[in-house]
């Protein structure tokens, strides 16, 4: 059979865990890369038990998780009252975490190893459009040219892709994000996602994200923030914001100490999109460029990595193109929709100026979430789990060093 060739739009962590997968089950893999040096975007992520299993198959797993923070629970409060309380303990198989990294982290052990393993990137190559000839299928650039015809082309070019039309819309609130200095002094666990509410409309978090490469342990820190607000928020100074964080959550007073400069946050935006057609002749859209969502129940990174999964399986099993690429989405489907409604219901009740939705989650669904089977069932959710996914895409869930069960 002639060698079948696939470009990979994105260097992110989705386009570099495809490729690599790809490349390993013998495809010639070629990436494509705006950035004249590709590099990783955003602050802290969790990768969940579903993110380890795919990462304890390409041999990564145990990389990561020395780079990263053990993450046993997530604990937050409003009002001095407990209204999340998710613990990776409930799960109904032992030994699960998630583990809290930089996106730097994420991005170093896939780059690393795409490079060391000869995948060529072409960089400063901003992916515009494609389309599909007789040959197979072209991909066009910024500057006006257009690569040579591929059997694929994989788009991992996030959430506002240029490979695939517009869906769904963009959300009222984003975050602020800052990498700090992990600080003891807090009181704070190291090994849980911390974070603080008033109503829906204020959230601040703490997630503990390891040491990467360095000597210091490192946090997470981020704020919600409406998108329309933005301005205003950088027009008030510092100063103001601190004094509302400080009253909200003094323990972060030894991280608000560390902030000096508006330039030291990012703000984040979210979207919600599902593409209705994640995949047609010669093409398919993984990670966000098919399915985005707030990062409420912190999945972005764990489902890109669970597609490009998919897809190195689909193409493995079949060597009709399309009719491989149509089965991967296929295997994806039920997991992705199950997730883009749940992280659908559950925002509003987090991020939204509402005043019904919180009254109900401190007064009602906080109580109730501590009892059995809220416990465990929530611990599903958070990891990634619900719906079972790994066994469908013949997945050996994460048990230790970088092998499977």
């Amino acid at each position: 059979m002639p060698e079948r060739r696939i470009a990979i739009a994105g260097c992110g962590p989705c386009g570099l865990a495809a490729a690599l997968l790809l490349h390993r089950a013998g495809f010639a893999v070629e990436m494509f890369e705006r950035f004249e040096t590709p590099q990783p975007v955003g602050s802290g992520l969790m990768i969940q038990p579903t993110g380890l299993a795919v990462l304890a198959q390409l041999g990564m797993s145990e990389r990561l998780i020395a780079q990263g923070q053990r993450i046993d629970r997530l604990y937050g409060v409003a009002g001095g009252q407990t209204v999340l309380d998710v613990r990776y303990a409930n799960l109904p198989r032992k030994g699960q975490f998630g583990v809290g990294v930089h996106r730097a982290s994420l991005f170093d052990v896939l780059y690393e190893a795409v490079q060391a393993e000869g995948v060529p990137i072409s960089t400063g190559r901003g992916v515009t459009a494609s389309r599909s000839t007789p040959e197979g299928r072209v991909l066009r650039f910024a500057d006006g040219d257009e690569s040579a015809p591929f059997d694929l082309v994989v788009d991992a070019l996030g959430a506002r892709s240029s490979l695939a039309p517009p869906v769904g819309r963009d959300l009222a609130y984003g975050a602020l994000w800052a990498s700090l200095d992990w600080g003891r002094e807090t009181g704070l666990d190291p090994h849980t996602l911390s974070q603080r509410y008033r109503r829906a409309s204020v959230m601040a978090g703490v997630l503990p994200t390891g040491k990467g490469r360095g000597e210091t342990a490192r946090a997470a820190f981020f704020w919600s923030l409406r998108a329309d607000q933005w301005a205003d928020w950088k027009a008030r100074g510092l100063e103001p914001w601190k004094a509302e964080v400080a009253a909200l959550w003094p323990e972060c007073v030894a991280y608000l100490d560390q902030i000096h400069s508006p330039e030291q946050l990012t703000f984040a935006r979210y979207a919600h999109r599902t593409l209705p057609k994640p995949s047609e002749r010669g093409l398919i859209h993984l990670g966000d460029a098919w399915h985005s969502a707030s990062p409420q129940l912190g999945q972005g990174a764990n489902m890109a990595l669970l597609d490009a999964w998919a897809l190195a399986q689909g193409l493995k099993a079949s060597a009709d193109m399309d009719q491989a690429i149509s089965a991967a989405a296929a295997s994806r489907r039920l997991h992705v929709r199950l997730y883009q409604a749940l992280t659908w219901i559950f925002t509003p009740v987090y991020q939204s100026d509402s005043r019904v939705l919180p009254v109900l989650r401190d007064r009602l669904v906080g109580p109730l979430s501590k009892l059995w089977p809220a416990t465990a069932l929530q611990a599903a959710m958070v990891s990634g789990l619900i719906g079972d996914p790994l066994p469908g895409l013949d997945l050996p869930a994460y048990a230790g060093p970088d092998r499977p069960t």
